[in-house]
């Protein structure tokens, strides 16, 4: 499953928003029903998954942990505990809890922007932030990719 699209919403009063209508259908058409929502690791943004993709991503990261290893139970558990389930309503909204606003600076405008197989959901002007910070993408994709490939 792949998301495309970068699209502005707002919030209303209760912290509802109109998931766009492109992410919608995509969801309807892989069946999925339950997503699940969870703050950024790394972006003051919120991340909204699938809940099949949330599912594998959970795998994929308790077989690349020791479960004898506190530190990393640790951090599976805090990973965890960020998460809220999250099912649309019979319009096509989503409900953002009060906290989850808080912490990504939502006030009323969201920039829902697709990621590969998740969406994050940005205060609009966070993300315009973000984006005016950025350097630019060519010099960027070049440095981490631009080496010769060598023949094996």
């Amino acid at each position: 499953m792949r998301f495309i699209g970068d699209f502005t919403a707002k919030t209303d009063a209760k912290g509802r928003v109109f998931l766009p209508a492109a992410f919608r259908k995509i969801l309807e058409a892989e069946d999925e029903q339950t997503l699940v929502l969870r703050n950024d690791v790394f972006q003051k943004c919120l991340v909204l998954y699938p809940e099949s993709v949330w599912n594998a991503m959970l795998d994929g990261l308790k077989a690349g942990m020791n479960q004898w290893n506190s530190k990393q139970q640790n951090m599976l558990r805090l990973f965890v505990a960020d998460a809220e389930p999250i099912e649309l309503d019979s319009q096509g909204r989503l409900l953002i809890s009060k906290k989850k606003l808080l912490y990504a600076g939502i006030d009323s405008e969201v920039r829902f922007l697709a990621v590969d197989d998740r969406i994050e959901v940005w205060s609009k002007q966070a993300f315009d932030d973000m984006l005016s910070g950025c350097d630019d993408l060519g010099a960027e994709l070049e440095a981490a990719f631009g080496g010769e490939k060598v023949q094996g």
